[in-house]
């Protein structure tokens, strides 16, 4: 092998040593995981949703407790206040980590996994296991919060109450437009139109109507009047906040990966590629 080849490979492997350090520096201890508890759990319905979050020691962890009053703060404007109830009772588990957000539910019935996924990517939640459990069935649209607390105190990062106002909307909206079309459809549906919104930067109320209307034809669903409002109110919101679009797709990867599967283009940031593009030829120079 010649000096040139030597040389490469030496930087080539400096390369992979170095990305190998950055993973091991990001590496999650058993430190790194956070509980909300809804405030009004009975000692028996507390010893049931630790069980299902997986928590032995509660002690362990670092606890959170999400009240009744807060519940009705985040979700009074986008619920029946007889839906939300008198107690709070959502709970949850969150440990930062992996590739994406990934997401699991028990005893809940309002919100699927695909639901807080695409609500908490739109809070602004990055790379975290995420557990929701009720003591018995319930809603679970209280969760969001509790999920964001217990992120905001994992991370030291305070969550934008517009962003998080936003993604409460979200998963509520999305909820409603399911018992239409369908769990699944309502999930890919409000991610594509978010993917539109976002990557478009549009903000009128006649293109985000017409991105409604093309993503629903897209994925071959209908939409009654009611929902395209919703959908078109939530969405004015979401045009409004710093969202990145890349970084939406990343945390929710599952459900974008899904729309590709289906055959429908999902929009890429042109500035993402261009900086890629950017970035390989200055290695392809530091190399030469």
């Amino acid at each position: 092998m010649n000096k040139k080849v030597w040389k490469i490979t030496a930087i080539l492997l400096c390369m992979v040593m170095l990305m190998g350090q950055v993973v091991w520096a990001d590496s999650v201890s058993s430190e790194d995981a956070y509980v909300s508890l809804g405030a009004d759990l009975s000692a028996k319905e507390k010893a049931t949703v630790l069980k299902l979050l997986g928590i032995n020691n509660i002690n362990d962890y670092k606890v959170e407790y999400i009240t009744n009053k807060q519940e009705h703060q985040y979700l009074d404007d986008y619920l029946e206040k007889s839906v939300i109830g008198s107690r709070a009772l959502s709970s949850v588990f969150v440990k930062s980590g992996g590739d994406g957000i990934n997401v699991e539910t028990y005893n809940i019935t309002y919100c699927t996994a695909g639901m807080y996924r695409n609500a908490l990517a739109t809070a602004g939640m990055e790379n975290a296991e995420v557990v929701v459990a009720g003591p018995f069935n319930i809603s679970g649209t209280a969760a969001l919060v509790g999920a964001m607390k217990a992120y905001e105190s994992m991370t030291g990062k305070k969550v934008s109450q517009d962003n998080l106002d936003a993604a409460n909307q979200e998963l509520v909206v999305t909820g409603d437009v399911a018992d239409s079309i369908g769990d699944d459809e309502a999930e890919q549906l409000i991610a594509l139109v978010k993917d539109k919104v976002v990557s478009g930067d549009l903000d009128s109320k006649e293109d985000i109507a017409d991105a409604v209307e093309e993503s629903a034809e897209e994925l071959n669903v209908t939409l009654s009047d009611e929902d395209k409002q919703q959908i078109e109110q939530l969405m004015q919101k979401i045009s409004d906040l710093d969202l990145d679009v890349n970084q939406l797709k990343e945390q929710a990867k599952d459900i974008y990966n899904k729309l590709e599967n289906l055959g429908i283009n999902v929009n890429v940031d042109k500035s993402f590629i261009e900086k890629l593009k950017s970035w390989f030829f200055s290695l392809f120079d530091f190399l030469k």
